[in-house]
């Protein structure tokens, strides 16, 4: 195949054995020229470029699509921030990434709170950044110039969201937000649990915490969702599903043409509620000052975060094994279309306590890509299907056609990544703002080792773009 146009000079060409591109992986040439993939050739084809890479059995990715991610800046600046939140989205490989309406002050439910949110970004981030807007109660009237505004679309709780400057909305509310954003032909992104049955756990522990969110509550909401997705036309998005239960409901939704869609996240796939550990002493004190991780913070006292149960929290929960599975089968069969990381971190100290207490959240925007591809190629799967899920998925959600492909006209977005090498995940080298991770400790597979924005390497200063929904 040669797709090459022009034979004029490229700015750069990457050759490698396993260039993954929307036909499948293969040998390929990528050439880029101002910012954009110009042409692919064949690996050996004779193309001038002021510089060139060859990977040799190292793959080539296009940058991935993280569509879901808490920076909290501004406001919870301390939880997590643009920069920190963005440099570990490059160490991982991803090269977009859509922030989430909440947890920052103010969150993004006005059009005075995105500009705030711009001003904050703005100059901070080392990859492309776009927004979500927030449906909350009583802002319906702001939707529409927000849509205008540029965000991707509006998220919004059906169950509490853990922080009162975003609370969820009650049926007749959704139906109103719904309707309003299906007026202008908007996209409505659901965390879906049906507070009706969630329960308070009957003590601190991880299985009365999984027992007081079942997956019913799960199966409730995605059913009360797919009813308005009916009644209004607008097109909606399931968030974070983690109940296999939601699969049969979601695709009969799709099989009758219903445009409604759903993501999971690495946690789901990869954990399982068995992994949780025991009870341990908790954080050590070097890490409860809740402040940016200090060079004096010992890799010994990093590795300690091994231990810690709550890093496994979040809403909804992790559950078992079998579920796992199921999950898994929903990729395969398209019924769940993307995987994203839902980034969440926090101070160490919200981490404290028990499950009752403790922060829901788990921070892996920088592992989401070797803790997928370390289980799908167990599984049978191959990069173009992580690609799939991670890239195109997401891309495609948030309508971003010059992202999440390999594809002429598209930016140059790419990824060198080593799909057979093996590390074990240490807090100490992760650039999100606080170390905290189940994952810590873990053997995976695939170690990004160079991350390209637009045609050139994501470095030491950032060169991201905000950007609007078009």
């Amino acid at each position: 195949m040669n797709d090459q146009s022009q034979d004029s000079t490229y700015d750069l060409v990457i050759r490698s054995q396993r260039a993954v591109l929307p036909s499948g992986e293969r040998a390929a040439a990528v050439a880029v020229k101002n910012g954009t993939i110009a042409a692919i050739d064949d690996h050996d084809a004779v193309i001038v470029a002021a510089a060139e890479v060859d990977l040799g059995e190292t793959a080539l990715l296009p940058g991935l699509v993280d569509t879901h991610v808490h920076i909290n800046e501004p406001g919870r600046t301390e939880w997590e921030g643009f920069a920190t939140a963005t440099r570990a989205a490059a160490a991982g490989g991803v090269t977009t990434l859509v922030d989430m309406p909440l947890n920052s002050l103010p969150p993004t439910t006005l059009p005075s709170a995105l500009a705030v949110k711009r001003d904050a970004a703005a100059g901070q981030v080392f990859v492309d950044v776009g927004f979500w807007g927030g449906a909350i109660p009583g802002n319906v009237p702001a939707l529409r110039t927000l849509h205008d505004d540029g965000v991707f679309g509006f998220k919004c709780f059906t169950a509490d969201s853990g922080v009162p400057e975003f609370p969820p909305l009650s049926h007749e509310e959704m139906h109103e937000a719904f309707r309003e954003i299906a007026s202008f032909s908007g996209l409505v992104i659901v965390h879906a649990e049906d507070p009706a049955v969630l329960a308070t756990p009957a003590d601190g522990g991880y299985r009365a915490f999984l027992a007081s969110r079942p997956p019913s509550a799960e199966r409730r909401a995605v059913e009360q969702v797919i009813r308005l997705v009916e009644q209004t036309g607008v097109r909606a998005h399931i968030l974070h599903l983690s109940a296999a239960d939601c699969l049969e409901p979601l695709a009969k939704a799709q099989a009758h043409g219903l445009p409604v869609s759903a993501e999971t996240c690495p946690h789901y796939l990869t954990l399982s509620a068995d992994d949780v550990p025991a009870p341990a002493e908790g954080l050590p004190s070097s890490l409860l000052g809740g402040g940016p991780q200090t060079p004096a913070t010992s890799t010994a006292s990093l590795a300690s975060l091994r231990a810690l149960p709550t890093s496994y929290k979040c809403c909804p929960p992790i559950r078992d094994a079998g579920n796992r599975d199921e999950l898994w089968r929903g990729l395969a069969d398209g019924v769940i279309s993307c995987v994203v990381t839902d980034h969440s971190p926090c101070t160490p100290d919200l981490k404290r306590g028990d499950f009752v207490s403790a922060w829901g959240g788990i921070a892996s925007v920088q592992l989401g890509l070797p803790a997928i591809w370390s289980a799908a190629r167990a599984r049978g799967h191959g990069l173009d299907a992580v690609v799939r899920w991670m890239a195109e998925g997401p891309a495609d959600l948030a309508g971003l056609p010059a992202k999440g492909r390999i594809a002429v006209g598209n930016d140059a977005d790419l990824v060198a990544f080593a799909a057979d090498e093996a590390f074990t995940v240490d807090p100490a080298r992760l650039h999100h703002r606080h170390p905290v991770t189940p994952y810590a400790g873990r053997a995976l597979s695939g170690v990004v080792q160079t991350t390209w924005l637009r045609g050139e390497v994501v470095g030491d200063t950032p060169r991201g773009e905000l950007l609007r929904r078009k």
